[in-house]
């Protein structure tokens, strides 16, 4: 049996994803709705002879689920933070897909966190040997200050402090 090392043991795991208000089931009705009215005032149009209204409504409703589509399509962005004693591991995966890796040592990083006075924090980002890596551009306001929090936290924690 394998011997597994304490130090490598997780300190903190994060999986950092955007938050959508609207889910796929609720985005499926609003079309359904929005595509049932856009019929039935075309119609109106239609038989008063206004056809070129009919194919306008259309285009509306083609560019708000373009514009859905390309939402949901970002909202695929993850980042993945790991942090043992010995090992900050940072995965990015954009809506492409294509991961890209960072890795640091914990007892040089230094995280640190933009903060406005009226806003919040409004930027957070791990640096070591001019290296920089921003994490939760797409977080909103109270999620980057729990998420700010718990890794300070346990960035001390792992660094032993």
């Amino acid at each position: 049996m394998a011997e597994t090392n304490s130090a490598d043991a997780p300190v903190f795991q994060a999986l950092l994803t955007p938050y959508r208000s609207l889910s796929m089931r609720g985005f499926t009705i609003l079309m359904a709705v929005l595509l049932l009215v856009w019929l039935t005032i075309g119609a109106v149009f239609l038989k008063l002879g206004a056809w070129p209204v009919f194919g306008f409504f259309g285009l509306d409703i083609l560019a708000i689920y373009v514009a859905f589509r390309l939402n949901y399509r970002a909202a695929r962005v993850r980042e993945e933070v790991r942090l043992s004693r010995t090992s900050l591991d940072i995965r990015k995966v954009p809506p492409s897909g294509r991961a890209e890796e960072h890795h640091f040592n914990p007892f040089w990083t230094r995280f640190r966190i933009d903060r406005h006075d009226e806003i919040g924090i409004t930027g957070m980002a791990v640096e070591m040997r001019g290296k920089r890596v921003a994490l939760g551009s797409f977080l909103n306001p109270d999620d980057r200050e729990s998420f700010a929090a718990a890794f300070g936290e346990a960035l001390a924690t792992a660094r032993g402090r």
